[in-house]
This record gives structure tokens, sequence and C-alpha cells, in this order.
């Protein structure tokens, strides 16, 4: 793609988010998730191979489905209210259509079907943009209407998610359908915490960003879109496979990694809330999700490929210009847990 159109797409994702971001008004909101949809469709086809095209095509009327839903709630909110400002949406039924139109958006179960066959006909770069800038601007709009959302819709939606991203991903080989159903279940984390503390939810996206995309900058490095490819990555780079080990266990929430942080938090705030079903049925299904990121874990550290190349290995080539901002993410995906405290002291003075 041309350098001056590629710059103009990127300008204009990060202007569709700031758009939505700063409006109050449900029309400059619904504006800036346009910009921000019509954006990403040039550099999902840029490649031009069928998948691709196949992908841009679902996105785009998925997210034109979720779009118009938003605008005949808008409207309809604005007859019946008599307004149209974000927070004001009072009325159940643009409520519920407003959640259901953000899921679809997000890729919250049951509205998650688009997702890993979308991501599956992208390139990795459009994908990590994909699973984490595309998610700013409907969570920064479900983060404004959530003190009015009904919690029994709210907490079913999570539940669904972390279920379906635990068991979708169980019999997949493709990494980019496993980061899908991975995502499918990292929203349904963060939309548990949505209703009782927002604060919580942004906390949890930041780190699911941090991680998603040290996995996506090792898998880029690495040339690997399989399972069974990271088995190469020992030869290729020893250093990396050990440390985005580490960042893998990170993404599936064990302690004593940063991913497990808010897992942790999300549960105690839901036990608060006297509600103990549902982090019980979270933390279960999560062991499901555990499940395939031990498989990769399995591939990358103790699976070495037949290798019988007496050419020069790729780790003693010059280092790529990816590596600063990966060594940044695994840093941050695997290390933050002593950070615990403060950071949710700042939630709770936040949300006080």
């Amino acid at each position: 793609m041309n350098p001056y159109v590629m710059f103009l797409m990127f300008t204009s994702l990060g202007l569709g988010t700031t758009i939505t971001f700063a409006s109050s008004h449900w029309l400059m909101a619904w504006m800036g998730l346009e910009i921000n949809t019509l954006a990403i469709i040039p550099l999902m086809a840029q490649h031009r191979h069928p998948r691709a095209v196949e992908a841009t095509v679902k996105y785009f009327l998925v997210q034109a489905t979720a779009a118009t839903l938003m605008l005949f709630m808008a409207t309809s909110n604005a007859w019946l209210e008599g307004q149209w400002e974000i927070e004001q949406l009072s009325n159940l039924t643009p409520l519920m259509i407003t959640t259901l139109a953000l899921g679809l958006k997000m890729g919250l179960a049951p509205m998650h079907f688009w997702l890993p066959e979308v991501l599956q006909g992208l390139s990795l770069t459009t994908g990590l943009i994909l699973l984490t800038w595309q998610k700013l601007a409907p969570m920064v709009l479900m983060y404004q209407i959530s003190s009015q959302i009904h919690p029994l819709l709210i907490l079913t939606l999570a539940t669904m998610s972390v279920l379906v991203g635990g068991w979708g991903g169980l019999n997949q080989t493709q990494l980019r359908k496993l980061l899908a159903y991975s995502s499918i279940a990292h929203m349904g984390w963060m939309m548990a915490a949505m209703k009782y503390m927002p604060d919580l939810t942004i906390l949890a996206l930041m780190t699911y960003i941090m991680m998603t995309s040290s996995i996506f900058l090792m898998m880029k490095l690495l040339s690997a879109t399989k399972i069974n490819e990271l088995a190469t990555a020992w030869t290729k780079a020893p250093t990396l496979a050990a440390i985005n080990m580490v960042t893998i266990l990170s993404l599936g929430g064990l302690p004593p990694l940063t991913g497990f942080m808010p897992k942790w938090f999300i549960i105690q705030e839901l036990t608060k809330q006297t509600l103990p079903v549902t982090p019980t049925l979270l933390a279960l299904a999560t062991l499901l999700s555990l499940f395939f990121y031990l498989r990769m874990c399995y591939s990358l550290s103790l699976t070495s490929a037949p290798n019988t190349n007496n050419s020069k290995t790729a780790w003693r080539f010059k280092p790529s210009m990816m590596m600063f901002p990966l060594s940044t993410t695994v840093i941050i995906s695997s290390m933050m847990l002593p950070l615990a405290p403060t950071m949710l002291a700042m939630a709770v003075t936040t949300t006080m």
C-alpha cells in the first residue's frame, strides 16, 4: 500500500477513536465509530487474496449492522426521551439494543461468530489492530452507559463470552483463531466488572492490549500462524521463545504474572457484591482457555522441529525494528503484578 494512503488510514483510525472518546452526543459517537470502520477496511483488503476480501466483506456487514442498530437506538431514544446525551439513556428498549449493538462490535458472545473467521483472513498487523485498537471506542461507550444496564443482562453476556471463548479455542490449530477466542473470553471478564467497578474494566483492557500485542509481535517476528510452526521458534530465537512462553501463561491469567491481576480484582469485586456463582463460573471457564494456552507453550518450548539446515541461524542476524516494542510489551505483560495494590487503589479512588 502507498505510504501516504497508509498514513491517511492510520490517521483516520486515531481520529475516529478520538471523536468517540470526546463525544457526549450519540450522533458524534456513531460518526467516530463509522470513521473507524471505514479506515480499517482498506487495511484489511490490502493484500487482495480471497480470504482477505472475504474477511473484509464479513467485517463490513457486521459493523454496518451494529452501526445501524446504534443509529436506530439513538433516534428512538431521542423520540422517546427528547435528548441525545449518551449518559441519559434511560428507556429500557433502546438501552438493550445499544448493549447488544456494542457487544456485536466488540465480539461478545453470542454475537461473536464473525470474529474468528474475520481474523483468520487478515495479516498479523491488521489482526493486532482489530483485537486491540478497535475495541477501545465501543468499550468507552459501554463504560458510559454501564450504570444503567441491567446487571442480569451484562453478567449473562460476560459468562457466555468466557465460556464460548474457552470452548471455541479447544480444537483450534490456527493461532489467529486461538487469539480471537482468547479475545472473546477476555471481553467477558471485562464485562463482568463493567457494572460494579468500571475502572477495573479499563485496567483489564489495558493489560489485555499489552499481552495480545506481545503475542502478535512474537508471531510476526517468527512468521508463525499455526501452533506447530511455533516448534521452530527455539532454533530461530531461543531467548524469544522462552520469554514469550511466559507471556502466553500471563495471557492465561497464571500468578505471579501480570495477567493474574485483573482476574484477581474482578473475582474479588464480584464476591464483594454477593455474587458467588458468577466468579466461580468465570474461574472454572478460564481453565478451558488455559488448556489451549498450555498447548501453545508446549509447542513453543517443549517441541523442536526436525532441523538439518547448517545455514546461519536467525538469532545471529541483525535485530529487527520490532524488538523494542516487543521487549516493552513483554516486560509489562509479565512483571506488573507487584504494582497490583497501587493500581487497585487508583481504581478505587477514581470510582469514589
